[in-house]
């Protein structure tokens, strides 16, 4: 059902105790036509020109690139000291090998080393990662109220403590991919008497691997969309456009990964590439994070306007 209203004066619809309308994009506000994907396509388009996503964008990919090795050595902290398993330490390294695009020998090479030093190294990434996790989240507090049309953010206070909050079920989220693939090798093992230096064994560890961390992706997309906006955000709203920007992510990987090499960003950065490597893909990723974030706003929105619609026509 399309809606017929003039440029200037969209009708206002309420939206789980916010206002909000069919038109909903951050600021600027454009309307986003009810009939046909075209059109919502043309609005995303539109919306990621927009300089304030790329300057999110950016700023997450920043504090992703100062959390992402503190969190490295919590990940391997956590299988050494608590779980004391060899198999989730090394889960651990094969696990980053899908996440990261690139140098995933040399980055798990050192925070190995990090990890293995004196408690004060452990105990001071931790620190750090508890300081850089909040600069991650924060700007996508913002953007993500932005889209989901919400003025007032959190305090400083309430986001430190949703920040944190966030980053122990990524943790979670990991640490339980890492204890399955690592459980699930195990099981292998016996199932095939011992005898993993073939192809089904590799076959069907790997895919359990890539399907694990896949899901882990999907579970951080979803608790990001779901729990960082400052209101009351449906499930069914996000979890959709969690699933599709986990595969898109996934995908987007080798595409990186294909690319890299035409880069070259060693002839411009020299031994600094790996750190511009990373910082590119945080950024593509907070990219397709935001992009995402827009489609499920806009959705949600015109699903509850259709809703509001309905309604009013049956009475």
């Amino acid at each position: 059902m399309s809606v017929e209203a003039p440029e200037k004066d969209l009708e206002i619809k309420k939206a789980g105790g916010e206002e909000l309308s069919p038109a909903l994009v951050a600021a600027p506000a454009q309307r986003v036509a009810e009939s046909g994907t075209w059109e919502q396509v043309r609005a995303l388009a539109r919306y990621m020109t927009h300089t304030e996503v790329h300057t999110y964008a950016f700023s997450v990919a920043a504090q992703v690139i100062l959390s992402l090795f503190p969190f490295i050595v919590l990940l391997l902290t956590i299988s050494q000291k608590v779980f004391h398993s060899p198999a989730m330490t090394n889960m651990v390294g094969q696990m980053m090998t899908y996440f990261l695009p690139s140098n995933q020998d040399f980055v798990m090479r050192n925070m190995r080393v990090l990890a293995n030093s004196h408690a004060g190294t452990r105990v001071f990434s931790l620190v750090m990662l508890f300081i850089t996790v909040t600069g991650v989240f924060l700007p996508l507090e913002v953007a993500l109220n932005s889209v989901w049309g919400v003025k007032k953010n959190r305090s400083y206070l309430h986001n430190q403590v949703v920040s944190i909050g966030l980053a122990a079920g990524v943790a979670i989220l990991a640490m339980g991919s890492i204890a399955l693939s690592a459980g699930q090798r195990e099981v292998m093992a016996k199932v095939f008497f011992g005898h993993t230096d073939n192809f089904l064994y590799n076959l069907v560890t790997q895919g359990f691997l890539r399907v694990a961390a896949l899901a882990a992706s999907i579970g951080l997309f979803f608790l990001i969309y779901w729990a960082l906006p400052n209101r009351k955000v449906p499930a069914r709203a996000v979890l959709p456009t969690a699933i599709v920007v986990g595969v898109m992510w996934e995908a987007a990987k080798y595409i990186y990964i294909f690319a890299l090499p035409y880069l070259d960003f060693r002839a411009v950065y020299g031994p600094f590439e790996v750190s511009v490597g990373l910082m590119m893909w945080a950024f593509i990723s907070g990219l397709l994070l935001l992009g995402g974030a827009y489609v499920s706003a806009t959705r949600q929105a015109l699903r509850e306007a259709r809703a509001d619609d309905a309604e009013r026509e049956a009475s």
